[in-house]
């Protein structure tokens, strides 16, 4: 009850955890973001990424000037830990399962022009390499026609991958925002029955097509 109390006279709680996660990534990891000049500075956004480690949805949002709407299983909805997610905006989803409760709370967020992040490959990549989306990152860009930001991560797998038990510090963590990629960009239109399969597929190769950008490390 205490914390509770304590937490909700926070008065920035995300502005907290995403400096003190910017500070141990960009001092352990040396970590970069490029392509923060092509995110909306309002306006719905997906910011869609590749998924290979625990490291990515921080990583996605420590330097980005939007703050995000995650998701997280349900089960770490528990207790003080479960307070503090809900206080940053997190959104709470049944794994495994059509949850249509965590769809209506994108829906939500994105209607009152805020951001999310979504994972098109539903989960994490065990070799690193980009994984067949899934066809609901398509439907939820389709039906609510926000912007997509294809993002790209690189050095999150080899730093903390699916099979590795402690992240090795000291990989350069790089995350590249691409180009918006608008609704008549996406949308192959109502006549085609795999029009969100369609626009999934075509979110990932823009996602595949970003590289990483030289950067110098000091």
């Amino acid at each position: 009850m205490i914390l509770n109390n304590l937490l909700e006279k926070i008065p920035n709680p995300y502005a907290i955890v995403q400096n003190s996660l910017n500070a141990y990534f960009t001092t352990f990891h040396d970590h970069t973001a490029s392509g923060i000049e092509n995110i909306p500075e309002e306006g719905p956004i997906i910011f869609a990424a590749n998924h290979t480690s625990f490291y990515d949805p921080p990583v996605i949002g420590i330097k980005n000037p939007r703050q995000i709407h995650y998701m997280a299983r349900d089960s770490l909805f528990r207790g003080f830990f479960g307070d503090c997610l809900r206080s940053i905006g997190t959104i709470p989803v049944a794994r495994g399962t059509a949850d249509v409760k965590s769809i209506k709370a994108i829906f939500k967020a994105l209607k009152k022009g805020e951001a999310t992040a979504i994972f098109p490959e539903g989960t994490r990549s065990e070799s690193g390499s980009l994984k067949v989306p899934q066809a609901g990152i398509g439907m939820i860009a389709i039906k609510s026609e926000a912007t997509v930001i294809p993002t790209r991560i690189f050095g999150a797998y080899e730093s903390f991958g699916k099979n590795t038990n402690l992240p090795i510090l000291g990989i350069h963590i790089q995350v590249v925002y691409g180009k918006p990629l608008s609704l008549d960009a996406l949308d192959s239109g109502v006549d085609n029955p795999e029009r969100y399969l369609e626009a999934s597929k075509r979110i990932m190769c823009a996602i595949k097509s970003i590289q990483p950008i030289k950067t110098t490390i000091l």
